[in-house]
């Protein structure tokens, strides 16, 4: 999981925070939307008249990972990675279903796999021009892949140790060679993998930033803050994490597919730090700033998503999850009808409400996120099962909780020492009491809370925690949070922190995801059998789909979102 940067500030909202303006598209192609509407269509062909001026950005703190697109591990660079580095493959950079679907990039085309998954031969583009001026050669894939090793990426062993090779590379990563595993054939200009075992999220870790081909001779290091020769429209002039990024355009890029890779609009992206949440909208608002990073402040919703400026107020849902984590091998949540009784309890929409309301939370029961292959709106545990959450069931959950014979055992449960998950966790201490349980409320330092959770040794019994998608496939849900492979006990690298394990679902995960390389249409449905199996044994109560909120200038145009790098910064219209 990608660490998110982005984070919604406060408790509450007031009611007027939440009254939305209705969809309002302009002419640009992208649209203005208010939280029932959807975001624009797909993005049009490049349009010169309105290439130039200066996109003005903000944020309250530099990229919280650095430049080096291999090593950041945030939303806030791999949000800005997306129009300066390529890879073999890129998720559409576009609004709509296609930015989660993989699309060639600097490869000519998807290749079909072979040798039953384990094989994959990408043919190179010709005429791709680094920003420093040298052109791209094959030789460069195996090298970046290498270089992966080299600097210890963050995930270099779990995405890419599935390359013949790689168990040498982690072992040892200063010597890294891939030659075993990637054959470069720089007269054909292609790149062969060879993989030890099939893997249907192959071409979805491909594109991501830290599969990002860079020069051969790239530094074997962290570079930190200096910037990268990049293959995309823009290069980076010059970058301070206390003042600015300055991205100027790319003179040697030329747009070779749309979808992957599209033409800047903007001479120059100007990325301003230091500028907190309140000064930022208020500079927004007056047109000094174009879009801003961090959140809108509760407090200023209302004003800026009605009026005048709705239409510069855009809400999305991003491919993540809000959820309570229940330990299966704890007292009380040990007992499969506790477990099944807190996710009839749960009021949904009212922790929404708490989270900031619909505007930026949509209630959800189930793991995989809208618009994942597997995702159905297909409720259990609510007061009408089988379609969409519509409301809690008080009278079945205590009536599990009856058959559980659990009531009045002691539960804790635990949550980041932040304002508005704190008043979440109190409200699920209240449901808990209401239950017939001893409740109580722990807060960690958010810099620990996630570790803590996850050690076995700290006999947590209940948490409330989030997962962001690192790519759009229902492995990075499903079986990344509840297969048997990933509980690690005594780790703080334990991220399945329910400790469940069922090797039945295991196998059911597993041949859907087997499926996903031959037949798609197969897999979306052994994906969803699989995700209501998980529903069923409760290890954890899904609560919301978290949106992100971009607030713009009234000059912007074209506003598109991606569901996984959110706006596509580069195709700002300012003029």
């Amino acid at each position: 999981m990608k660490h998110n940067s982005y984070k919604i500030l406060g408790a509450t909202l007031m009611a007027s925070a939440l009254m939305l303006s209705a969809c309002s598209t302009d002419d640009s192609g992208g649209s203005a939307t208010g939280s029932n509407s959807k975001e624009g269509g797909e993005n049009p062909a490049f349009q010169e008249e309105h290439k130039g001026g200066t996109l003005n950005l903000a944020a309250a703190n530099g990229f919280v990972g650095g430049l080096d697109p291999q090593i950041n591990y945030a939303d806030d660079g791999w949000q800005v990675f997306q129009f300066l580095y390529d890879g073999l493959m890129k998720l559409g950079q576009t609004s709509g279903d296609k930015s989660t679907t993989p699309t060639p990039d600097l490869a000519e085309e998807i290749p079909e796999p072979e040798d039953d998954g384990k094989r994959y031969t990408f043919k190179i583009r010709d005429g791709i021009t680094y920003s420093d001026g040298h052109e791209l050669a094959p030789e460069d894939v195996k090298a970046s892949f290498e270089r992966v090793f080299r600097i210890s990426g963050p995930t270099s062993s779990s995405w890419f140790g599935v390359i013949k090779g790689a168990d040498k590379c982690i072992d040892d990563p200063k010597t890294c060679d891939l030659s075993e595993g990637i054959d470069v054939d720089d007269d054909a200009r292609t790149v062969t993998f060879h993989l030890t075992e099939a893997d249907p999220d192959f071409l979805y870790k491909l594109g991501t930033p830290h599969a990002s081909i860079l020069p051969a001779d790239s530094p074997q290091k962290d570079v930190g803050s200096d910037p990268l020769p990049t293959t995309g429209p823009y290069y980076i002039e010059s970058y301070n994490a206390k003042t600015k990024m300055i991205a100027k355009r790319n003179p040697h890029f030329k747009e070779w597919n749309h979808l992957a890779q599209p033409q800047g609009y903007a001479d120059e992206i100007v990325y301003n730090f230091g500028v907190d949440g309140q000064n930022a909208t208020t500079k927004v608002k007056n047109g000094d700033i174009d879009w801003m990073f961090d959140p809108v402040p509760t407090d200023r919703l209302g004003e800026v998503s009605a009026g005048p400026t709705a239409s510069q107020f855009h809400t999305n849902e991003q491919l993540a999850m809000e959820y309570i984590t229940m330990n299966v091998n704890e007292k009380p949540f040990d007992s499969l009808e506790a477990r099944q009784a807190v996710n009839y309890a749960l009021d949904r929409s009212a922790m929404a409400k708490v989270y900031g309301g619909e505007a930026v939370a949509t209630p959800t029961c189930g793991i995989l996120p809208p618009g994942f292959m597997g995702h159905r709106e297909d409720c259990i545990y609510t007061t009408d099962p089988g379609g969409e959450w519509n409301g809690p069931d008080m009278e079945k959950a205590k009536q599990l909780v009856e058959e559980s014979g659990t009531k009045g055992e002691e539960v804790t449960i635990y949550v980041p020492n932040v304002p508005v998950r704190a008043e979440i966790g109190k409200y699920v201490q209240s449901v808990l009491n209401d239950l017939g349980y001893k409740a109580s409320l722990k807060k960690l330092a958010g810099s620990i809370h996630f570790n803590y959770i996850q050690n076995t040794e700290n006999h947590v019994q209940m948490a409330y925690t989030e997962w962001y998608a690192d790519y759009p496939s229902p492995s990075a849900f499903d079986q990344v949070l509840l297969s048997c492979a990933s509980f690690h006990p005594g780790s703080d690298s334990s991220v399945n922190i329910a400790g469940f394990c069922d090797e039945d679902i295991d196998k059911m995960m597993e041949k859907a995801s087997k499926a996903q390389i031959t037949d798609e249409d197969k897999a979306d449905e052994l994906w969803a059998e699989a995700d209501r199996a998980l529903m069923e044994k409760s290890p954890l109560a899904p609560v919301f789909t978290p949106k992100r909120v971009d607030f713009v200038s009234e000059r912007v145009g074209n506003y598109h979102y991606t569901h996984m790098y959110n706006a596509l910064l580069s195709q700002f219209w300012v003029q």
